[in-house]
């Protein structure tokens, strides 16, 4: 049994935890209930049946599940329109084929939050040689650098004001850097600003990790299009695979024209059977973001009370995204600490994982993925790039109570191996 396994250190520490971060986890459990009512409201609203879940294969002409599914999350996100489907198999795939929608040969886009993703470089044409990333096809890229973990106001102003750009993009979630992730007010206070010098512009949010999170999206505070992944948050750890883009009417035609084909756009697309997952996982998408920001605010706190260094956030630290990140120091401790996440998994619990490569990243990545979906990041799980200073990114938690064993258990572990 797990709990025998627990260092009895490790359950007194957790026990007392409990009581400490109380206030934090009510203040989770209201924003869970804030975006739940307005997931439920949009399901009431869109009458949702259970004929909705009906298998339409083939080209998949008139399924009105799945033109509910899309009402439904661009009522949620705050947007006109939705494309989500499983043809989508992931959040890179939902960005490129959204930026390859919007941006033509000539036309300019600039990350408003330094250096994007890495799995995004190869894409933009950062790195790697690819005929099909954004740099070959003729789109220029430029990069404007955050400031103490905000944005630079002035230079973005300025750079807008020669009214030549196409799209900004903003990556809500740190992904592998070092910076903290980017908070609605944030994004809306910098959306404002844009819009006062350029009415024009395509402002673009990858909204990977951060969805439910808080009560609004970025579009509720004037994004024009959010991008993400349905194995992150809103797919509710229920969604084995899929993507969705959500904004603006007219940016998600053309999206969905990409997708498929002009004059076919959305009209098209069978659900392989998956829309019974999709409305179900979106349903319990903001249970599941409740219990992955619970483990992540127990996580912190453990770690900080063990002695770790460089925790990020700490644990009562406002909270904008799911991830949960941790300096290693060195390859072996971070390889250790990643092999103990794994030996507590549902999941290949067994699986001894070493650094290796990974298509689309640059480094050698190592990474504990014992989950029902393969790659699902809601669930927990824990990820890095073998570089220095060796930092360990951990999400997820489709339950509380199964994040909290988990992270005892890869916590005895690991201190088992240092005594």
């Amino acid at each position: 049994m797990i709990l025998e396994q627990i260092h009895s250190e490790l359950l007194a520490l957790a026990q007392e935890s409990d009581a400490i971060l109380s206030d934090i986890y009510k203040e989770i459990d209201h924003v869970c209930l804030e975006n739940s009512n307005r997931i439920l409201s949009a399901f009431i609203e869109n009458k949702v049946s259970y004929s909705d879940f009906s298998d339409i294969n083939g080209y998949g002409n008139y399924d009105e599940g799945r033109d509910k599914l899309e009402r439904i999350f661009a009522s949620v996100l705050g947007c006109e329109d939705a494309l989500v489907r499983p043809q989508i198999m992931s959040g890179t795939n939902a960005l490129y084929l959204t930026l390859s929608a919007l941006l033509k040969h000539g036309d300019t886009m600039i990350s408003l939050s330094g250096a994007p993703y890495d799995s995004l470089q190869e894409m933009i044409g950062l790195s790697g040689n690819s005929t099909q990333s954004l740099k070959a096809n003729g789109v220029h890229y430029e990069q404007i650098e955050l400031k103490n973990d905000d944005f630079d106001e002035e230079t973005i102003i300025k750079r807008l004001k020669e009214n030549n750009v196409r799209l900004v993009e903003i990556q809500r979630s740190r992904g592998y850097s070092h910076r903290k992730s980017l908070s609605i007010a944030k994004i809306e206070h910098i959306i404002t600003k844009i819009r006062e010098v350029n009415d024009e512009v395509i402002i673009m949010v990858d909204n990977c990790y951060g969805e439910l999170v808080e009560t609004k999206e970025p579009s509720h505070v004037g994004a024009d299009i959010v991008v993400g992944s349905l194995m992150k948050n809103l797919g509710g750890g229920i969604a084995p695979t899929g993507g969705y883009v959500a904004g603006n009417k007219a940016l998600i035609h053309m999206v969905a024209e990409r997708l498929t084909a002009p004059g076919i756009g959305k009209s098209l697309g069978a659900n392989f059977n998956l829309n019974n997952a999709f409305f179900k996982g979106l349903f319990m998408a903001p249970n599941a973001v409740k219990n992955a920001l619970k483990t992540a605010v127990f996580s912190a706190y453990m770690l900080e009370k063990l002695g770790y260094h460089n925790i990020s956030p700490r644990f009562d630290e406002k909270r904008t995204d799911i991830i949960q990140t941790l300096e290693l120091k060195t390859k072996e401790n971070l390889v250790s600490f990643t092999q103990g996440i794994q030996q507590t998994s549902p999941i290949d619990s067994f699986v001894h994982v070493l650094p290796a490569p990974m298509p689309g990243y640059p480094f050698d990545e190592v990474m504990a993925a014992g989950s029902f979906t393969q790659g699902s990041t809601i669930e927990l799980s824990a990820d890095a790039p073998v570089i220095e200073p060796y930092t360990l990114y951990m999400q997820g938690g489709l339950t509380f109570e199964y994040g909290k064993l988990s992270i005892l258990l890869a916590l005895s572990n690991t201190k088992r191996k240092l005594d």
